[in-house]
């Protein structure tokens, strides 16, 4: 497992835009034959119940750069000083040029900020903060802005009920920078590629472009639509998967840190959904009320932007506190997998906002 370690270097703002649309699994009942029952059991043990999802012509850059600048409004780094752009999605604006370019120009960052895309999912916002990191620790840049973000309800079937009511949209913007203080921090990355098919969108890409073929629908042994343009995602082997790799990599990377469990004051987990969530924590022995995960129930599962706006909606209260040791991990497509483990204290800003179209 690659591990790595860093110092001096420090999260100093971070901010979540979510778009203002907001669905709820209890309107969608006739998605599910109209079982009421089952609606309430996957709201209790799965934690289903709101997810946001971004309206037409809404893209992914487009909440990253709205969070993006309401950073740069709450924080005292200005854009002339950001020496590098990190872009992590999924669902970019076009296969061509990447979104970190586009965003580059919007933003009006400096021609020599470097820019580019990292194209993970729900492990991304940890590579993203790794890149970071290593950028800084290099010594070429004294500012790193990562965005995280992806519009994952736009892949799902509508009538697909393994996966619609699970994804929304989001996106993230992490201000990192180098610190004069004794700040380590800790990674470790991992992927299995031959998972690679138990969670994908089987066509539009190079290998299997769009065609009439691939937009035909065609329903599963459980009653899901979709088709070959559609998400899919096979959820016992993601359950199986996450459960596996999870527990281990956590108490690894705690060995490799020298850190106790005991130590670390909030683990930050991918917001899959709350079952898989609880799953890991019992695995793991840790107390429920160190692992948010609220954030899927209200905003649904954002992909790369789950961990981050966790953080803005679950922990500003324990950071304004003090400094706050946190465990963050993504895992998912891929399959990939990674964990961080850094302090976070005195963030300039630390928030959720609504997207508005005329950002």
């Amino acid at each position: 497992m690659p591990k790595c370690s860093f110092n001096q270097v420090k999260i100093s703002g971070l901010v979540t835009c979510v778009p203002s649309t907001e669905k709820c699994i209890d309107d969608e009942v006739a998605l599910f034959g109209g079982n009421e029952k089952q609606i309430a059991r996957l709201k209790k043990t799965i934690g289903l119940d709101r997810r946001r999802v971004a309206d037409p012509g809404t893209t992914a850059a487009d909440l990253c750069g709205a969070a993006a600048q309401h950073l740069f409004q709450q924080s005292a780094v200005g854009i002339d000083q950001v020496d590098a752009l990190v872009c992590v999605t999924q669902t970019p604006d076009y296969s061509q040029p990447c979104n970190a370019a586009v965003l580059h120009g919007q933003l009006g960052l400096r021609k020599d900020c470097a820019a580019f895309d990292v194209n993970l999912g729900c492990s991304g916002y940890v590579y993203g903060l790794w890149l970071a990191h290593m950028m800084v620790s290099a010594g070429g840049c004294e500012r790193v802005v990562v965005l995280a973000g992806d519009t994952i309800s736009r892949l799902a079937h509508p009538k697909d009920r393994a996966v619609a009511p699970i994804f929304g949209d989001g996106g993230s913007a992490t201000l990192v920078e180098r610190s004069a203080a004794d700040l380590p921090a800790w990674f470790s990355l991992e992927t299995d590629g031959t998972g690679f098919d138990k969670l994908i969108v089987p066509a539009g890409g190079q290998r299997t472009p769009c065609s009439p073929e691939t937009a035909v629908e065609t329903e599963d042994e459980g009653g899901n639509c979709r088709t070959p343009e559609n998400l899919y995602m096979d959820g016992a082997e993601i359950f199986n998967f996450s459960i596996q790799v999870e527990p281990r990599a956590v108490q690894e990377l705690l060995e490799y840190a020298g850190i106790e469990i005991e130590a670390v004051d909030h683990f930050v987990f991918h917001q899959a959904n709350r079952y898989i969530l609880t799953n890991i924590a019992k695995r793991l022995k840790i107390d429920l009320a160190k692992v948010p995960m609220q954030t899927v129930e209200r905003y649904g599962n954002q992909s790369s932007a789950s961990i981050p706006c966790a953080i803005c909606g679950e922990l500003p209260d324990a950071l304004r506190a003090g400094s706050q040791r946190v465990l963050l991990s993504g895992f998912g497509v891929g399959l990939s997998w990674a964990s961080a483990l850094l302090d976070l204290a005195n963030l300039s800003v630390c928030e959720i906002i609504d997207f508005k179209a005329s950002e």
